[in-house]
């Protein structure tokens, strides 16, 4: 069964025995994660007959014109798990088998039994990453512009998780991969983000013998250099570009992908002191002997450079199997292109410039957008930053309150039948009593009838028990909601 089928409604009749099929189809085995080297075992994937014609897709970001808000992320607190035959309960989710792994945990196929959909849910162990805490990170250098720094050294990794949450409620871009839903119980372990899943996996593996052409790398290429533009618009430096983390989406083109690395800026750059990301990717001006500063942007468009080597040669500029080594070759050898495949001055140019082992003189983004090979000599030129970005700011408040809890099913029924009644009375109240009070007097609401269900008085919500089941029946009993849960750093 192909990747295209399994996701017709067709599977809808035996959503479990489709979900085994799914799995084996999309090819994407936990040991997705690229090796510190940059390059993975086992037999490349061929792309060839598994990528669609460039002409066979959908419009580009230009020709799509105005896009629809996306839909706010979710936010559950109350999660019920239970162990079945083939797969863990969570909520309404079904989680199989693992197809990825992130920075800081898993990414496991779930399906969603409400909205009959496939999702990539990512799990992580808060306690895990707790117990992490201050073996991760050095010391900030003295002297070094800390405040710039948004991911200080000390900050814990489960900090980053919620930091990275709050950072994805707020994006919306055709190039960035969407975050649905975050549940996050605080009496369970686990931390679970459901993502848009994109079944089609990463734009390629490396290495590969078989690469993109100039016409497909530009394509993809485009995608990447928008995304990038749109996240340095709101001020934030990705750190982790590289080929499996550009995930391609139904309509064919590229979204950035797993942000458990980055960092939030202010000002015009991000000065950044840490080591973050995978080596082969790293750029030279981060494996100084010296601790020193550096540009965020800058880091990405290295990153950027050797991911469009990657493309078109199917393999990293640079490599070597001991990370000392490869450190060397980053900080001294010159790119080096393969005679084979041959591809164009313009694009050598291009890698060459983004390339460039000086950060201070390497291209930006603003020149790479006006490259001649990437707008074709000019006769595609990329839409303008104003064109496709839109401010966002997340706020300290916004990330403590990451993920809070969404109001409980009794809750929405209550809002909705005084919304349809047009009144802000109680509408389980008998019709006999409330035509003894006259509306008028908006002190009832309060005192009287407001909170009494008939004659019978609802007891305090205090005084009440959440059931830990997750129930729909539990949930019916609840007309309240709990307080948000808030995590507080040492």
């Amino acid at each position: 069964m192909s990747s295209d089928s399994v996701f017709k409604p067709e599977m809808d009749s035996d959503p479990q025995g489709e979900l085994a099929d799914m799995v084996a189809s999309m090819n994407t085995a936990a040991n997705r994660l690229t090796p510190p080297n940059g390059y993975r075992s086992g037999a490349p994937r061929s792309i060839v007959g598994q990528r669609a014609c460039l002409t066979d897709r959908k419009m580009s970001l230009q020709e799509r014109g105005s896009r629809v808000a996306r839909q706010p992320t979710i936010e559950t607190k109350r999660v019920s798990i239970t162990d079945a035959d083939d797969c863990l309960q969570l909520n309404q989710y079904k989680l199989k088998k693992e197809i990825g792994k992130g920075s800081y945990g898993a990414v496991k196929l779930a399906y969603n039994e409400d909205s009959e959909q496939y999702y990539a849910m990512k799990v992580v162990s808060k306690k895990k990453l707790m117990r992490l805490c201050g073996f991760l990170r050095r010391l900030p250098p003295q002297g070094s512009n800390s405040q710039q720094d948004l991911f200080p050294k000390s900050m814990q990794p489960l900090e980053r998780v919620y930091r990275e949450i709050a950072i994805l409620k707020k994006l919306d871009h055709p190039n960035v991969v969407k975050l649905i839903e975050v549940l996050d119980d605080p009496d369970e372990d686990g931390l679970h983000m459901a993502f848009e899943l994109m079944k089609e996996g990463p734009v390629m593996e490396v290495p590969t013998e078989n690469p993109l052409t100039e016409e497909q790398a530009r394509f993809y290429f485009r995608d990447v250099v928008l995304g990038i533009e749109y996240l340095h618009y709101h001020k934030i430096i990705h750190r982790d570009i590289k080929p499996s983390n550009l995930l391609l989406g139904d309509d064919g083109h590229v979204k950035l992908a797993d942000f458990g690395v980055s960092n939030e800026f202010e000002g015009p750059d991000a000065l950044l002191s840490s080591t973050a990301g995978t080596p082969a990717f790293m750029a030279p001006e981060m494996m100084s002997e010296h601790q020193q500063s550096f540009s965020g942007k800058a880091l990405d468009v290295w990153a950027m450079g050797i991911t469009l080597f990657c493309f078109v040669f199917g393999e990293c500029p640079f490599y070597d199997e001991y990370i000392v080594s490869l450190h060397n070759k980053i900080k001294n050898t010159p790119v080096d292109f393969p005679e084979t495949p041959s591809i164009s001055d313009e694009l050598k140019d291009l890698i060459e410039r983004m390339l460039d082992k000086n950060p201070s003189t390497r291209i930006t983004i603003p020149e790479i957008k006006l490259h001649p090979w990437v707008t074709e000599n000019g006769s595609s030129p990329l839409p303008l930053e104003e064109e496709h970005c839109t401010a966002v700011e997340v706020t300290d408040e916004e990330v403590q309150n990451s993920v809070k809890l969404i109001p409980s099913l009794s809750a929405v029924i209550l809002v909705k039948s005084m919304l349809r009644k047009r009144s802000f009375s109680n509408p389980f109240e008998c019709e006999g009593r409330r035509a003894e009070r006259s509306m008028s007097a908006p002190g009832g609401l309060l005192t009287g009838s407001w909170g009494l269900l008939g004659s019978s008085p609802l007891p305090h919500p205090s005084s009440r028990k959440i059931s830990r089941e997750g129930s729909r029946e539990g949930e019916l009993e609840d007309l309240y909601e709990d307080e948000s849960f808030t995590e507080t750093a040492d």
